[in-house]
Order: C-alpha cells, then sequence, then structure tokens
C-alpha cells in the first residue's frame, strides 16, 4: 500500500519529467564543506531551513523574502542553510536557491526529492555544496542507481552527501557508504507523524563510528538540543520552528547557544 513517500516520489519523477530542473544559471560558487563547517563549529550547529510551505501546515509563510531570511540566519550563527527545491509539496524552487546563493557566503543545502544524476547536476550549477538523499528511496527502487553509485557521482561534482534514514536497518546500512554526513528524520514520511524519540532509540542501539549525525526535524528548543547532543548527535537540521517564529534570529541564537 503507497504511503506519502510514495507520492513523493512519483511526483518528484513527474517533476523530473518535465523538466524542472534545467537551468542555465550558473554560479561560480567555490564549494563549501557542511562536513567541516559542522566540526568547527563550537556551538550547536545548526543548519537552518527555508521552506515556505510542507505537506503538514501547507503554506507556512506566504510572504517570505528569502535574501533578507538567509541574511538573518547566518549572521544569527547558523553553520549552514537548507533551502527547499522541491516544488509541488513545498513551494520551493531553483530559483529561491539561486537568490540565497548569491547573498550568502555559507554551506547550502539543496534539500529535495532526488531519483537521478540530473537533479545532482543542477545542484553543481546553481552552487549546493551538499544535498539531501533519502535511503528508504533507493531501497524502495525509486532512484536510477544505486545509493553507492549516487553518492560517488555528488562527490565527483565536488558536493557533499547527507543520507537521511529512520530506521535501524536504514542508519547501519548509511554508516557502511561513503555519506559525508548521515541523517536520522524524526518524521515519519510514510505518515508524516514526528517523534524526537527516533534519534535516541537508533543511536542509544547502534554506534555511529566516524560519521557525523544530523537529526532531523521535530526540533523547537534547548532542550532538544542538548538532549540530542548529550546521545552523540553534532547537527540539527532545523525549519518548521523557524519558518513559524516571529523573531527568527532570536529563536536561532537560542538553539545555537544551548550548546
Amino acid at each position: 500500500m503507497a504511503d506519502f513517500l510514495d507520492i513523493l516520489a512519483k511526483n518528484a519523477k513527474k517533476t523530473i519529467s518535465e523538466g524542472y530542473y534545467t537551468t542555465q544559471i550558473e554560479s561560480k560558487h567555490k564549494p563549501l564543506s557542511l562536513k567541516k563547517s559542522i566540526l568547527a563549529f563550537n556551538h550547536a550547529a545548526i543548519i537552518t531551513e527555508i521552506k515556505r510551505a510542507s505537506p503538514t501546515l501547507g503554506v507556512i509563510r506566504k510572504k517570505l523574502d528569502v535574501k533578507s531570511t538567509a541574511e538573518k540566519m547566518m549572521k544569527s550563527g547558523a553553520v549552514a542553510i537548507s533551502i527547499l527545491t522541491e516544488p509541488k509539496h513545498f513551494m520551493g524552487t531553483i530559483n529561491i536557491f539561486i537568490k540565497v546563493r548569491k547573498k550568502v557566503e555559507h554551506p547550502l543545502l539543496m534539500k529535495d526529492i532526488i531519483l537521478s544524476r540530473c537533479q545532482i547536476d543542477t545542484a553543481s550549477i546553481i552552487g549546493a555544496d551538499a544535498i539531501l538523499l533519502i535511503k528508504a528511496l533507493f531501497d524502495r527502487g525509486y532512484c536510477e542507481c544505486d545509493i553507492h553509485d549516487m553518492i560517488e557521482y555528488a562527490n565527483s561534482r565536488s558536493i557533499e552527501v547527507l543520507l537521511e534514514t529512520r530506521t535501524e536497518d536504514e542508519f547501519s546500512s548509511a554508516l557502511e557508504t561513503k555519506a559525508d554526513l548521515v541523517g536520522i528524520n524524526n518524521r515519519n514520511l510514510g505518515t508524516l507523524n514526528v517523534n524526537l524519540n527516533t534519534t535516541h532509540r537508533i543511536l542509544q542501539k547502534i554506534n555511529p563510528k566516524q560519521k557525523v549525525v544530523v537529526s532531523e526535524s521535530g526540533i523547537k528548543t534547548p532542550t532538544d538540543i542538548q538532549r540530542l547532543h548529550s546521545i552523540g548527535v553534532q547537527c540539527f537540521l532545523v525549519g518548521t520552528v523557524l519558518m513559524t517564529a516571529k523573531d527568527i534570529s532570536s529563536k536561532i541564537k537560542e538553539l545555537v547557544l544551548a550548546i
């Protein structure tokens, strides 16, 4: 029976076939290492996220000055910015990414439902330093090649990979890849339910070895940051709580200074 992740994948295939990822705008940006930036950071390494909508909340911010928002995020201490480029469910656009790339010289993560090398080509052209790959999409056979080939292809384009997992099996398997970072999504993309204990459950059973671990979704407070950091999380991807905050800058500073 299809779940929401299947819907995301099928819509992504359609988006690819429609030529959405074809762009002629090339960035002259010199690649930055997201992984090194995280490891060198002295406080809580927060990847802040720019997204105008989500499948659970619908439109989050109707009016969003992405250049100003990105600048506020970096000045408030974000280690990097994640930018949704998926158009059908998150109201993302390639143009939003390009606008932010022109504004900030910090690592940028292109967050999308990536199934094809052509999307990685676009990420390289527009100046992405990292991309998100979802382990479950490879396990379900939606991607045009296996996870190892996709990671190798991204790295050949000077792009780092954040490989997202949600289960113990996915996490164990991800540790055996050459992914630069391994994420644990506290949101079940099948049901869209969020449970912050997902990260705890996995890390209490499995040693991440030398991988940089990123906890994603459901992180709202300094206490959340501190609790996750105590079990080995080195980076935190935070989106919705920032997009719904009255004062984005203050919220970021609060989270960054949690450690």
